[in-house]
């Protein structure tokens, strides 16, 4: 007679969620992931408008290359192997509104060439900044095995390269950015709110493209969350959309399940939190289980900031322009009363097909704030205002997008705009952010504790204990957490016993 598998209650059908949901159902627990919105993906999403579709997350997925040990992860939870990626040679380019422009490209050879001969006066900061890159192409990821003899190799191929890990991820992209007198160079690193990242992520987001392990996949975000959530139905599992957990119940200190808003009580063994971290701990948990490193964190740690993306279906075909343009402005955009920005992003979806018929291009802009309250004190109680405004927003985007290229107004045939009330409305992140907490010079690398003090059969997952977020924070933290559960369950961690099964007939100690 089979024993009665254990039962787990996940919260929230991101990539956080639908990973854990998959492993943990691979390794024999039964699984119901709890998604409030009507649909899984969380805040890797798009939608249509028309004969349009329009991301809102997916730029890159990193472990796109097979040689690479995320890619063996992705594996893990979905074919990645049947998605098409593109690798544009040039990255991005930054432009300035008096026609000079700097291009951002793929190969870092070519791009130092490029930076010499735009900004010779940098010369010795940009061979500085590019050796510091081609040392990172060649740095590899923390092992994600649990074994300590990978753990070691890993940690002494990293020690030689410590001191450039820790010089660049204790300084903003901003501060970087301030070595270089030209104006261009300045504008790449960003600046105000669109640099206040460590500039090691940009420094790593260069490396990783170099080496081709950070394509795009062709279909966006939906083209990774959709074979994972159906990868979840096929092994099992329940996925219920449209289902919001109102509270953790918990006996004892220790988690038993959860209450939904309808008033449903839904038993587990255990409960992963996959939604956003302070609606968790202080809302679905009541703050009971803080403790001091909780509290310093929520209190004290900077969230990425929350953002207006306008969406522009062009009726031209626009593929000879680079895929991703920063337009640095004379004159800043007023998105809110506490918002002007000086430079402003726009994402040409050329490469991708899937996005607008044959000739037309699906064009995004992404406009970050901090102004959360102003955009969802319009939307709840000043429709007609929040209307207006959002149009004020499109007609500012359109007129830069238009001298940057210009006639393109004319082929514009849908305009979409998303606010920061929408962000909060479809995933409820906290303060309406894009990507759960920055990576500062105050938070490191260093992923944050899954537990919570004195909470048993609890875990958390996801961009709120990984500073940085992205895809990759939620897979990594999704399959730590489930050989967790594993290892206090007695329950061998399949992917585990599969790589020793493989080392074995290899030959390799296990």
């Amino acid at each position: 007679m089979n024993p009665i598998p254990r039962k787990v209650v996940i919260i929230g059908a991101g990539i956080a969620g639908l990973c854990a949901a998959v492993h943990a159902r691979k390794c024999g627990y039964a699984v119901t992931v709890l998604e409030q919105h009507e649909r899984p993906g969380g805040l890797a999403t798009s939608w249509q408008r028309g004969a349009y579709t329009f991301e809102a997350c997916l730029h890159w997925l990193l472990g796109s290359s097979p040689h690479d040990p995320l890619h063996a992860l992705w594996r893990e939870v979905f074919d990645i192997d049947r998605l098409h990626f593109v690798y544009p040679e040039e990255w991005m380019r930054v432009e300035s509104e008096d026609g000079k422009r700097l291009s951002i490209y793929s190969n870092l050879d070519r791009l130092e060439a490029e930076l010499l001969q735009h900004a010779p006066q940098d010369e010795a900061q940009i061979r500085q900044f590019l050796h510091a890159v081609r040392s990172l192409s060649h740095c590899p990821l923390p092992s994600l095995s649990g074994d300590w003899q990978d753990r070691l190799a890993t940690g002494l191929q990293l020690l030689p390269r410590v001191p450039l890990l820790h010089s660049l991820s204790h300084i903003t992209s901003e501060a970087y950015g301030k070595r270089f007198s030209d104006p261009l160079l300045r504008g790449f690193f960003g600046e105000r709110e669109n640099a206040q990242l460590a500039v090691i992520a940009l420094a790593f987001a260069l490396a990783w493209t170099s080496n081709r392990n950070a394509g795009y996949p062709t279909g966006g975000s939906q083209a990774v969350i959709g074979p994972i959530a159906q990868n979840l139905q096929q092994l099992g599992g329940v996925l219920r959309t449209c289902a919001s957990v109102k509270q953790i119940l918990v006996e004892d200190n220790t988690a038993v399940g959860v209450r939904l808003d309808d008033g449903e009580r839904i038993d587990a063994d255990w409960v992963v939190s996959a939604a956003d971290g302070h609606t968790t701990v202080y809302d679905m948990l009541d703050g009971r289980y803080v403790g001091p490193r909780v509290e310093h964190v929520y209190r004290t740690y900077k969230p990425f900031p929350s953002f207006l993306q306008v969406s522009l279906g062009v009726a031209r075909d626009l593929s000879q322009q680079c895929g991703y343009v920063m337009r640095l402005l004379d004159q800043p955009l007023t998105v809110d009363p506490q918002t002007a920005l000086h430079q402003i992003a726009f994402r040409l979806f050329h490469y991708d097909p899937t996005f607008a018929p044959a000739g037309k291009t699906a064009v995004t802009c992404t406009l970050p704030t901090r102004n959360v309250e102003y955009w969802s004190e319009l939307s709840e109680h000043e429709p007609q205002g929040y209307e207006a405004e959002k149009q004020r927003v499109a007609d500012s985007v359109i007129a830069i997008f238009d001298e940057h290229m210009p006639g393109v107004r004319d082929a514009i045939e849908v305009v979409d705009v998303s606010t920061p009330a929408t962000v909060v409305r479809c995933t409820r992140n906290w303060r309406g952010s894009m990507e759960g907490w920055l990576l500062t010079p105050q938070t490191g690398v260093r992923p944050l504790p899954s537990t919570l003090p004195g909470l048993r059969q609890f875990l958390m997952i996801g961009q709120w204990v990984m500073p940085g977020g992205g895809l990759p924070s939620g897979l990594i933290t999704a399959r730590r957490a489930v050989r967790r559960m594993c290892r206090q369950d007695g329950m061998a961690f399949v992917p585990d016993e599969h790589e020793n099964s493989s080392n074995a007939a290899a030959g390799f100690p296990t």
